[in-house]
């Protein structure tokens, strides 16, 4: 059984406050996020880590964002910090890479942040995001492939490309060495539109 952590732990307590305050029962959110009631409850009960895919599709079902469901409650200020190193890894790679949003707005127009590291031949899929998604990608350091439904592009070190983010795509470590990247994610209003596919992996 998945050990669950302390963010795992935070976001569950985020999604039970969320769906409370919306006077939803497990069930109504299980049905409007096409997730399980058991790994909704899983999740509210902090036992569980929940992957992005499905912090993406409750997120979008309570129409919050997902940097809202991730990242620690803040002072309102006109400048939000997220210091170095302090920013929740959502994805760990087997080959050492991880997946780190650094950075998001409030919904409805969300637009996330986000330190990627991928070790060579490590590969992360996504489903389909909500209609309308774009990503921006620049790779700081390595060869990424960017394989977007059945296209598939090499990036090097500073090469940077924009796609659609509501169909199927992937990233991938392309070179011998680590690749790191930063991606930049724009999902329009939120909560308020079906996604263009499948929830992500």
């Amino acid at each position: 059984m998945e050990t669950p952590s302390p963010l795992g732990e935070a976001i569950g307590r985020r999604v039970r406050h969320e769906r409370q305050a919306r006077d939803w029962t497990l069930d109504r959110l299980a049905e409007t996020a096409d997730v399980s009631r058991r790994m909704l409850i899983n999740i509210e009960q902090g036992t569980s880590n929940p992957s992005i895919g499905i912090l993406l599709k409750l997120s979008d079902a309570l129409g919050v964002g997902l940097p809202a469901l991730v990242e620690p409650p803040a002072p309102v200020t006109l400048v939000k910090v997220t210091r170095a190193g302090a920013g929740p890894v959502l994805w760990h790679g087997t080959g050492g890479g991880r997946a780190v949003l650094v950075a998001g707005t409030k919904a409805p127009d969300v637009v996330e942040l986000w330190d990627w590291t991928l070790g060579p031949g490590e590969r992360y899929a996504s489903e389909a995001h909500a209609v309308g998604t774009r990503e921006l990608l620049q790779v700081l350091h390595g060869t990424v492939d960017v394989e977007v439904a059945e296209d598939t592009t090499r990036l090097e070190t500073g090469d940077a490309a924009t796609f659609p983010g509501d169909v199927r795509h992937a990233y991938v470590g392309a070179g011998t060495e680590s690749a790191r990247f930063s991606l930049a994610v724009f999902e329009p209003a939120v909560g308020r539109r079906g996604r263009g596919g499948a929830a992500h992996a």
